[in-house]
């Protein structure tokens, strides 16, 4: 039995935001390309875009155990990279439902939407 199964496959932006205020074992990855995180990114989130996952998973091995939310613009290219994440062992990968687009509208206001 998967022990990871009853995490589900999204979590919302205020979820993402305590976790990332209570630090821990917690990983938020975007999955947007590189032009778009220069244009606006969340404070303490990591590029790694999908065009490149499947090549830099190794980087991603020292967190296969923790929670790993992953957001992009809206929320369908992250859903595929949890999706493709949990294939991979990653049991605790999430998609940030709305993606920084919501996160600029519940969370931070500040930043800029596009």
């Amino acid at each position: 039995m998967n022990p990871n199964a009853d995490t589900p496959l999204e979590t919302d932006c205020l979820s993402v935001r305590d976790k990332l205020a209570h630090g821990g074992q917690f990983l938020l990855v975007d999955c947007r390309e590189q032009d778009e995180f220069e244009l606006v990114h969340i404070a303490g989130a990591v590029l790694f875009p999908m065009s490149q996952l499947a090549d830099r998973i190794g980087e991603l091995a020292p967190y296969r155990d923790w929670d790993v939310a992953i957001h992009c613009h809206h929320g369908g290219r992250s859903l595929r990279v949890a999706n493709w994440l949990r294939e991979q062992g990653f049991g605790r990968a999430q998609s940030m439902a709305g993606g920084i687009d919501l996160w600029a509208v519940e969370i931070d206001p500040t930043l800029p939407r596009y």
